[in-house]
């Protein structure tokens, strides 16, 4: 384990390689499970307000589903997620002419539409954050529908830490990254020499 400021880092951050493999696994996480994203109630409000600029990027039924449920659902235990279409794809993803499930977030993000890109929890997955009075832990969520990602990862040589860069500066921000990076540096090194 890693302690950075207030977190608690897997080792398996570091130690696993991963890069998503769409053209493999179509997009699989946005469709399987028992819920849609998990989502923050500082991300509520981003939602409501981006929704009008990121309609235009889904797909008559999801556009439907956000109607009937809202733009977020709260399950029995209080945690909220993104809705899905008739409990299966997220309501925000849309197919692609491949087959492949795409975010429309993060289609209207790429097209300069809107300043919010994902939900946190799609942008670092297979990261996840689980928080606690004390601290967050981060750790590597394993699941066989990214068999593909790992597989590409090893190929590609880059370290699943490297692969969610970006959502882990938007999460805990730059100072701290450089930080992991300085300890995954470090390991590697000491790894070589032995």
């Amino acid at each position: 384990m890693i302690v950075i400021k207030d977190t608690v880092v897997s080792d398996e951050i570091l130690d696993n390689f991963f890069v998503c493999d769409l053209v493999k696994c179509k997009g699989a996480c946005c469709v399987e499970g028992d819920l849609g994203a998990p989502l923050g109630e500082d991300e509520l409000q981003s939602i409501k307000d981006v929704l009008p600029d990121i309609e235009p990027y889904l797909s008559g039924a999801g556009i439907e589903e956000i109607r009937t449920q809202g733009p977020y659902v709260k399950d029995f235990e209080g945690d909220y997620s993104t809705p899905t279409i008739h409990g299966r794809e997220c309501a925000y993803s849309v197919y692609d002419e491949d087959g492949i499930l795409r975010c429309g977030f993060e289609l209207a993000w790429n097209d300069g539409k809107t300043g919010f890109r994902k939900p946190i929890s799609c942008h670092l997955y297979p990261v996840r954050i689980k928080k606690n009075k004390v601290n967050s832990q981060v750790n590597y969520h394993r699941w066989h529908i990214c068999s593909p990602a790992c597989d590409l990862g090893k190929a590609m040589k880059i370290p699943l830490y490297i692969f969610v860069k970006d959502a882990l500066v938007r999460k805990f921000g730059e100072e701290w990254y450089l930080e992991l990076e300085a300890i995954a540096r470090k390991r590697s090194r000491a790894s070589n020499n032995s």
